[in-house]
């Protein structure tokens, strides 16, 4: 009768148990630690899998290529940035130009937490920007950026329809979006090496500068 060495089981590595639907975004979490520390350029699918604790086959099984899986993982972070955002918002005035104040404040703060996630996100050709999924979670993203400026300068015109509108989004997305991208690259340490309380006043102000309330005729 063949007899089991206990402690060499013990030290052997255990594969994780996976009730369905847990493996995806197991591999997902997995996959941002991998863009995280290896970049675009050592980026793997056995290095996901590795990560994950499961066969090197588990995440083509879910997502066919590592562009897939690169896709989804960019649709989760453009649903993460609205979520950054929404919590920035639930602590500010509710008055609409500190709410969007507030949003470009919880944009950066998102960039600067994940800067690996944020440049896959807005600086990358492997997500498939064509996927459904991807296309409806940065159109949420856009669509809440939108909804923001028309309430903070009373322009409800959409900005594909109307030319001072497509200003206000264009300003605010500008300013929010070219300081996440030096803040979370180190490229403005006049700014980044500030308090945070004093770096969130100059932005704001930076804010202010550009969403004007529409003037009655």
């Amino acid at each position: 009768m063949k007899t089991i060495d206990t402690k060499a089981a013990a030290a052997a590595p255990q594969m994780r148990p996976y009730h369905h639907g847990d493996l995806a975004s197991a591999l997902l979490d997995a996959a941002e630690r991998e863009l995280t520390d290896k970049g675009f350029e050592g980026f793997s699918l056995r290095g996901v899998a590795k990560r994950a604790g499961v066969s090197h086959a588990a995440p083509a099984h879910h997502f066919q290529d590592v562009n897939g899986l690169l896709t989804e993982l960019a649709a989760r972070g453009f649903e993460r940035l609205v979520s950054r955002q929404l919590a920035f918002r639930k602590k500010a005035d509710p008055e609409p130009r500190a709410q969007i104040g507030a949003s470009v404040l919880g944009y950066i703060a998102f960039a600067v937490e994940n800067p690996s996630l944020f440049r896959l996100m807005f600086g990358s050709q492997r997500p498939d920007f064509n996927g459904e999924r991807l296309v409806q979670a940065a159109r949420s993203a856009f669509d809440d950026l939108v909804a923001l400026a028309a309430k903070a300068t009373g322009n409800s015109d959409p900005p594909d329809k109307d030319h001072t509108a497509l200003v206000d989004v264009a300003g605010v997305w500008a300013v929010a979006h070219g300081l996440a991208d030096l803040l979370s690259a180190g490229r403005l340490p006049l700014l980044h090496n500030l308090p945070e309380a004093i770096r969130n006043q100059i932005i704001l102000k930076l804010v202010e500068r550009v969403v004007e309330p529409v003037q009655p005729s």
